[in-house]
C-alpha cells in the first residue's frame, strides 16, 4: 500500500489504513456502510466525521481520526491539487489565526522529526509527491548555489543576445521608407518636443542601475540563484522581443532619425550577405545595443529593449534588498521611470513600445517569483509546469521557498573557491606523490640490500 497513490486506494486498502492507525472499530462504518475509498478518505474533514451520515459522537475518536486524516493530507498535497482542491483549505485551524498553513506544516514535520517518526520529507515522484516543509515565514529551508545552473543560464542569455543582435540587423534592413510611411500618431510624441540628449541619459540611468545590481550580487549570500534567475528572465524577455520585432515593422517614430537600409558594398559582394549581417550583428552585440557605444539601429521598436533592461534591473534590486531600504527602492524606481521618460523624450520609441515592454517584463518577473515562492504551484512532478515553464522547472527544482535576503562578505565565496581548487589539485597530485614515495622506498631497500 505504501507504493500506491492514495487516489488509487480501494475500500479494502482504506480498511487496512484504519486498522494500521488504530481506528479498527470504524472499518465497518467507513468501508462496509459508506464505501469510502482513498479518494473519498483524503477529502474528509472533521465536520464530515462529526455530522451525518458518519455521525461519530465520541470526541476522542473524532479528534484522533481527524488528526490521522490531516496527517495523510499533508503527505499527499499533490493528490489534493490533482483533484482541484487547495491543500491550504484542509489545514486551517478553527478559532486560531496565529497558525497558518505554512506554520501547521512546519510544526507537523518538526514534531515528527523530534518524535523519530519515519516520515518522508521529500517523496519520490512515483510515490505520494508530498511538498517539502516550509519555514513559518515561507522561506526556503535549504538552498544550494548550483553554480552550474548559473553558467547554463548565462549561456542561454549569451545565445539570446546574439539572436537579438542578428534580428536587429534584419529589421533594420526592412525599416519602412520614411517618406512613404511617416511617424504614427502618438499622444506622448505629438505633445512632447524632441530632446536630443535624452536617449544618452536613459542609458546612463541604466548603467547606474546595473552598478547597483552588481553591488547587491557581490554581497548577497545566494548570488548564484539570483544570477540564474536574472539571466533566465532576461533571456526569455529578449527572445520574445525578437519575435515581436520580426512580426511587424513599424514606421520610424521620429523624423530626426536617419534610418536607411544598409548599402551593398564590396565587402558584401566578396563574402556574401549573410556574413555581412553577422559582422553587423557582432558590432551591435559588442556594444550591447547602446548608442553611447556607437550603436545605431532602426526598426527594433516593438518592444523597447531599453525599457526591458531598466525594468528588470529595478525589479531585481527591489526584490533582493531588505524592505527597510526605502531610499534604495525609491531611487531605483525613479531611475526606472526617468529612464522611460528619456526614451520617449528622445522619440526613439512609440509609447506603446515602452508600455508593452514594461508590462511584459514586470508580469513575467512577478509570475516567475510567485511560482518560485509558492510550494503548491511549483510541484516538481507537475506536467503543466514542465510544459509551460520548462526553464522554471529546471532552474527552480531544488528551491523550496522564498530566497531570503542574507548577505556575506565577497571574500567568503573566493575562499571557498580557493579551497575547492586546492582539494581538486591535491586529488590530482596525490597519486603521483604516492607513486614517488613508493618508488623512493623501493630504491632505498635495494640500496640497503646491496650494501649488505
Amino acid at each position: 500500500m505504501a507504493q500506491t497513490s492514495v487516489l488509487d486506494w480501494t475500500v479494502r486498502e482504506v480498511a487496512e489504513w484504519l486498522l494500521k492507525n488504530g481506528h479498527g472499530k470504524y472499518v465497518k462504518l467507513f468501508c462496509d456502510d459508506h464505501c469510502i475509498d482513498g479518494k473519498a478518505l483524503i477529502l474528509l474533514t472533521e465536520s464530515d466525521i462529526r455530522n451525518a451520515p458518519l455521525s461519530i459522537q465520541v470526541m476522542g475518536d473524532v479528534k484522533h481520526l481527524s488528526a490521522s486524516i490531516r496527517r495523510l493530507q499533508l503527505d499527499n498535497q499533490q493528490c489534493l491539487l490533482s483533484l482541484g482542491y487547495d491543500p491550504g483549505s484542509f489545514f486551517s485551524v478553527p478559532g486560531s489565526s496565529s497558525l497558518g498553513t505554512n506554520g501547521l506544516v512546519h510544526h507537523y514535520y518538526s514534531s515528527s522529526r523530534n518524535e523519530g517518526a519515519d516520515l518522508p520529507l521529500f517523496m519520490d515522484s512515483e510515490q505520494h509527491h508530498s511538498t517539502p516543509p516550509l519555514s513559518e515565514d515561507g522561506r526556503a529551508t535549504k538552498l544550494q548555489p548550483e553554480v552550474w545552473k548559473a553558467l547554463i543560464s548565462l549561456g542561454y542569455l549569451f545565445v539570446v543576445t546574439w539572436i537579438t543582435a542578428f534580428v536587429m540587423v534584419v529589421v533594420h534592413d526592412r525599416v519602412p521608407d520614411m517618406k512613404k510611411y511617416p511617424p504614427l500618431p502618438d499622444i506622448f510624441l505629438d505633445n512632447v518636443p524632441h530632446i536630443p540628449w535624452a536617449f544618452h541619459m536613459c542609458e546612463v540611468t541604466g548603467t547606474l542601475l546595473l552598478f547597483i545590481w552588481l553591488i547587491v550580487l557581490t554581497f548577497h549570500k545566494h548570488r548564484f540563484i539570483l544570477l540564474r534567475r536574472f539571466f533566465a528572465l532576461s533571456g526569455t524577455v529578449f527572445l520574445l522581443r525578437c519575435v515581436t520585432m520580426l512580426i511587424t515593422s513599424l514606421s520610424v517614430p521620429g523624423t530626426h532619425l536617419q534610418c536607411n537600409p544598409r548599402t551593398l558594398d564590396s565587402e558584401v559582394r566578396k563574402y556574401g550577405e549573410l556574413w555581412a549581417k553577422i559582422q553587423h550583428a557582432y558590432i551591435i552585440w559588442r556594444g550591447a545595443g547602446m548608442s553611447i557605444q556607437g550603436v545605431r539601429t532602426c526598426g527594433d521598436y516593438m518592444f523597447s529593449g531599453h525599457t526591458v533592461a531598466l525594468t528588470m534591473l529595478n525589479f531585481f534590486i527591489t526584490e533582493y534588498t531588505p524592505r527597510h531600504l526605502y531610499f534604495v527602492h525609491t531611487f531605483t524606481w525613479l531611475l526606472n521611470m526617468f529612464g522611460i521618460f528619456f526614451i520617449l523624450s528622445a522619440h526613439e520609441h512609440y509609447s506603446i513600445d515602452v508600455f508593452v515592454a514594461f508590462y511584459i517584463t514586470s508580469r513575467l518577473f512577478l509570475y516567475y517569483h510567485t511560482l518560485a515562492n509558492n510550494q503548491a504551484l511549483m510541484q516538481r512532478d507537475s506536467n503543466r509546469t514542465r510544459v509551460w515553464f520548462p526553464l522554471f522547472s529546471f532552474f527552480e527544482s531544488s528551491v523550496d521557498g522564498i530566497v531570503p535576503n542574507e548577505y556575506e562578505s565577497p571574500v567568503v565565496p573566493i575562499r571557498k573557491l580557493l579551497i575547492w581548487i586546492k582539494e581538486c589539485a591535491w586529488k590530482f597530485i596525490s597519486p603521483t606523490v604516492s607513486e614517488l614515495r613508493q618508488a623512493r622506498r623501493i630504491s632505498n631497500r635495494r640500496s640497503e640490500f646491496k650494501s649488505e
